[in-house]
């Protein structure tokens, strides 16, 4: 961290300490390796109806991410004047009367005790587990996914005693921080036991729906323009959180209405020659991207276009470390399985790529680039009407530019694609 956003760290770091310490917010901490976004959207979503609520604007999750958020600021990337414009801001914040009730907070880690940067700034009162996974996210920088467990579960460690913490059941590791805190639980998954319970899972084009069981009441939920598993998470978290609120499932079920999918997650897009983008190209983990050909798989049985094919575009897994050729192989050995046409991007990639053609799939069906510009000039020309093609990969490898390419209404992307800020345009 160079000089001068050390000095702008500390400065808006005291700026939110000082508007914390004024207004007294309830302050919710969500965590995880995968589906913090979602899940921070649909607990505002939730809450917003009854509650004057402030969350985490897109992934902010840092140190400096948790201060702008806090005051409700955006990030200035390299403007220097942006940042002293944040800096009056969140003093005039600090100094205000108004502040919201409560505060939804991403709370990310990197490194080894970066958790403990965030829990010096904020003490949450409900703690949010979503997903960590056998390989979890940035694990190179730390000896194990042992060790990113223990930093995360920092979060859940320190909650009072009259707090909740709320736990995804269906993830073993996060079910058994349950021992771990003095607060209160609340459990959520589509496993058998858990407090807040999904079943009857649908998906189709339009969306998904299922039911939300708890306490031995039951709402079904439909939402619209929602795809994939992960988000069904996102909303039973939701619903622990408004339950800890004293919502009832049918307030609950009403305030989703409003809940929309991040950019990148997810997101069943319009493409050029009829197709269809499964865009899913914020970041890439094992776990999420298995998640994501899962909703590839089940999404295609609901199109109903014969000549149909299943594209997975995929790039390489970033921060995995010793665990990059075992966990790309076996992405490649998925697809094998699920798609029709299989394209790679990055070095890492070509791993997957290996492992889809061990498992069976034509070599003339596997193709691998360098860059994301590549693959999306090659799949511009490939694709054809009725394809649906599922775009994924980490943040440093830009899988977004693939779903720009496809696009079949560009004008929209800086509302439907991830990254459209000027700053990342500049980036090659």
């Amino acid at each position: 961290m160079n000089f001068f956003k050390k000095i702008i760290t500390k400065i808006l770091v005291f700026e939110a300490r000082r508007a914390l310490k004024k207004f007294k917010p309830v302050i919710i901490g969500v965590t995880g390796s995968v589906g913090k976004s979602s899940a921070k959207e649909a607990i505002a979503a939730v809450l917003e109806n009854h509650l004057s609520v402030r969350k985490s604007q897109k992934s902010y999750n840092s140190e400096i991410g948790l201060a702008l958020a806090i005051l409700g600021l955006n990030t200035a990337w390299n403007s220097s004047l942006g940042w002293f414009r944040n800096i009056i801001d969140g003093f005039n914040v600090s100094l205000g009367k108004k502040f919201p009730k409560v505060l939804v907070l991403e709370m990310g880690v990197d490194r080894p005790q970066d958790f403990d940067k965030l829990l010096r700034i904020v003490s949450p009162s409900i703690g949010i587990m979503t997903a960590i996974g056998e390989i979890p996210v940035h694990v190179e920088f730390f000896s194990g996914p042992e060790a990113v467990v223990r930093e995360k579960s920092k979060l859940i460690k320190n909650l009072p005693a009259d707090g909740t913490a709320i736990l995804n059941f269906d993830d073993e590791v996060v079910r058994s921080l349950k021992d771990s805190t003095k607060a209160q639980v609340l459990s959520f998954g589509f496993g058998k036991g858990a407090d807040i319970r999904a079943s009857n899972y649908k998906i189709s084009t339009e969306g998904i729906v299922f039911k939300m069981d708890h306490a031995g009441a039951s709402v079904p939920v439909r939402l619209k323009n929602i795809y994939g598993k992960q988000h069904v998470y996102a909303v039973l978290a939701a619903a622990a959180a408004g339950i800890v609120f004293d919502m009832n499932l049918i307030d609950v079920s009403e305030a989703l209405q409003k809940y929309e999918s991040p950019p990148g997650r997810l997101k069943l897009i319009e493409g050029i020659k009829k197709t269809f983008i499964l865009d899913d190209s914020y970041n890439a983990s094992p776990l999420a991207t298995h998640a994501a050909l899962d909703a590839l798989a089940d999404l295609s049985l609901e199109i109903s276009e014969k000549k149909k094919r299943k594209i997975v575009a995929f790039g390489d897994m970033l921060e995995i470390g010793k665990f990059t050729l075992e966990a790309h192989k076996a992405v490649g050995e998925k697809v094998a399985k699920v798609a029709d046409y299989f394209v790679t991007v990055g070095p890492r990639s070509k791993f997957a790529a290996e492992g889809a053609l061990f498992s069976g799939m034509p070599e003339k069906n596997i193709k691998s680039f360098s860059t994301s510009k590549e693959a999306a000039e090659f799949l511009r020309e490939f694709v054809r009407e009725g394809d649906i093609v599922l775009v994924k990969g980490s943040q440093g490898i830009r899988m977004e530019r693939v779903s720009m390419e496809l696009l079949a209404h560009p004008e929209n992307a800086e509302k439907l694609l991830v990254r459209q800020d000027t700053y990342w345009r500049r980036l090659r």
